[in-house]
């Protein structure tokens, strides 16, 4: 399909709002609001204010791609609901800011954290045991891809060798000049991102995934790796400062059904709350309660979550994002 959708001034942005419904009761405010935040970027806000239609059985989605014969659907329409305003679209867009900022401060120690525990782990193995496949997972180390002819071992080291690369950090350069390549493990793991270590646990033996998920009070590193990896989606969500609230969780984490935490039972089931990032908060938590039991995230959280704007009369409120009716006794 052809883009044929034309530049539009920002007066006109702020009419074709208004047009479909949008109340904008400060024009100057608005428009200065358009100039610094984008009306593409605000759209992902407003998409929640937007009517719908009653369930129907739709050909094709609003991206042209066809629905399975039977699937009913409720199609979003251009016009916005009664009493949705530009102001409120500018709270949601405040509120998601300071969540994810929150979440960032969160991750930041978690990544921290497990770089000391995967280094120290296997360090004790070997120096560099990244290097050596033995000590990984076959499916990680041994299984070659047949269009590449490379393990996932091997992506992961050309991973890493381009971090080292790329790096300015002095023990980095400390490091090289004095010792060579390759760096210990525990040096080396102070350049990994959170996808690198996340890809790098994932490869781990079951064994040692244990050993790391039980510090987390945890019993499967299986699902300890699935947690990784859903956290690694939220950081390049926080990363890029995309729309975080309600967002659809692409990479869904696995939920324990023995042993599992309390705050797991709201959530499984539950194909709505698996998919929103409240579970993720949840995890969150979990994990910063074992890494600093003295940690105040979690009060600022609530109470952030706490100040979540009034948007009833759009039909709009923490279930949105995946949070059970009683997360405030539960948190």
């Amino acid at each position: 399909m052809a883009y044929d959708k034309p530049w539009k001034s920002y007066q006109e942005q702020l009419e074709l709002l208004s047009d479909r419904g949008l109340i904008v009761t400060d024009q100057d405010t608005a428009l200065l609001y358009l100039e610094r935040i984008g009306y593409y970027r605000l759209s992902g806000y407003l998409y929640s204010f937007k009517e719908r239609s009653g369930v129907c059985c739709p050909l094709v989605d609003c991206n042209g791609k066809k629905y399975k014969k039977g699937n009913t659907d409720r199609i979003v329409q251009e016009n916005f609901k009664i009493g949705a305003s530009f102001h409120n679209a500018i709270e949601l867009y405040v509120f998601d800011k300071k969540l994810r900022l929150l979440v960032l401060d969160a991750l930041e120690r978690i990544e921290i954290a497990l770089r000391v525990d995967i280094s120290h782990l296997l360090g004790k193995k070997d120096t560099f045991a990244y290097l050596r496949p033995e000590l990984f997972f076959k499916d990680f180390s041994q299984e070659y891809d047949n269009k590449t002819g490379l393990t996932k071992h091997h992506h992961w080291l050309d991973k890493q060798a381009s971090l080292i690369a790329r790096s300015k950090e002095d023990f980095i350069k400390h490091n090289k000049a004095k010792y060579g390549y390759p760096l210990p493990i525990w040096v080396a793991c102070e350049i990994w991102d959170f996808g690198t270590l996340s890809a790098l646990f994932s490869g781990m033996t079951e064994i040692d995934q244990d050993t790391i998920a039980n510090k987390y009070s945890l019993n499967n590193g299986r699902i300890f790796a699935s947690w990784l990896r859903s956290l690694n989606y939220l950081r390049n969500v926080c990363a890029h400062h995309s729309r975080l609230w309600n967002r659809n969780i692409v990479d869904q984490p696995k939920l324990p059904n023995i042993g599992a935490p309390h705050w797991v039972t709201p959530f499984l089931d539950n194909s709505h709350r698996l998919a929103r990032p409240f579970l993720l908060l949840c995890i969150i938590k979990h994990l910063l309660t074992a890494i600093n039991p003295n940690s105040t995230w979690n009060e600022r959280v609530k109470q952030h979550l706490l100040e979540f704007p009034d948007l009833q009369h759009l039909g709009l409120n923490l279930a949105s994002m995946g949070a059970p009716e009683d997360w405030e006794q539960r948190w």
